[in-house]
């Protein structure tokens, strides 16, 4: 399944000023690497709220409380924006999948990584997984976004190889098509952005546990 903090823990650039106290230069790289972060996360937003192809670049720029040429000091396109976004996610949701796969669990506690994995990052990766739903044949169609097809590609294969071994050992039905039962829990995941709320009756660690219920205890009683 194809999920960045705000806050890059790097230490700030400081200059030293009169009396040796020392404080950040106005234009100092830290300075200007937060700004960036900022209007990461205010398009993130409005593309989650309004979708990518309809948010403008003044769209942001009025939103961050900008003229739209000051935004192109750190971003040439609305692209560029879309492009950190989903990269982002795509590192960080790959590199925790290859966790829980190196882990060498049975495929059924495999898969119950993999989806809590999954449900987790609804909430930080809110506006990439919007995005995903609602601009993906837009972007896969232009050549720098090539590398989403190549990562949901290797995602699909980490959770079908996975479902084939449980099948092999007896865990999982042997009568279930593996990728199309991988996509019917993706889709059954990332649709759920469109409903979760943080903050409600559930967080998305109870969802992806009522979830794995369902899906591995069914709603039947036994």
């Amino acid at each position: 399944m194809t999920t960045t903090s705000t806050n890059s823990g790097r230490p700030k650039a400081r200059t030293t000023g009169e009396g040796g106290t020392r404080r950040r230069g106005k234009g100092s790289p830290a300075l200007a690497s937060e700004r960036r972060e900022h209007l990461v996360k205010l398009a993130a937003e409005l593309f989650a709220e309004k979708g990518f192809q309809a948010t403008t670049v003044r769209n942001i720029a009025e939103e961050a409380g900008i003229l739209s040429g000051s935004l192109y000091h750190h971003f040439d396109s609305k692209e560029s924006i879309v492009d950190e976004i989903l990269s982002g996610f795509f590192q960080e949701i790959m590199s925790a999948y290859r966790g829980v796969l190196d882990q060498g669990l049975d495929p059924r506690e495999t898969i119950a990584g993999l989806v809590r994995i999954a449900f987790g990052t609804l909430e930080p990766h809110r506006a990439a997984i919007t995005v995903m739903q609602n601009d993906w044949n837009y972007l896969k169609g232009m050549e720098r976004f090539a590398y989403l097809t190549k990562s949901e590609d290797e995602v699909e294969k980490m959770w079908v190889d996975t479902i084939k071994d449980g099948q092999k050992e007896g865990l999982f039905r042997d009568d279930i098509d593996p990728k199309l039962t991988y996509r019917m829990i993706r889709d059954t995941v990332w649709v759920a952005v469109r409903w979760f709320k943080p903050g409600g009756r559930l967080n998305a660690k109870g969802l992806a546990e009522h979830y794995l219920k369902v899906m591995f205890d069914g709603i039947n009683t036994h």
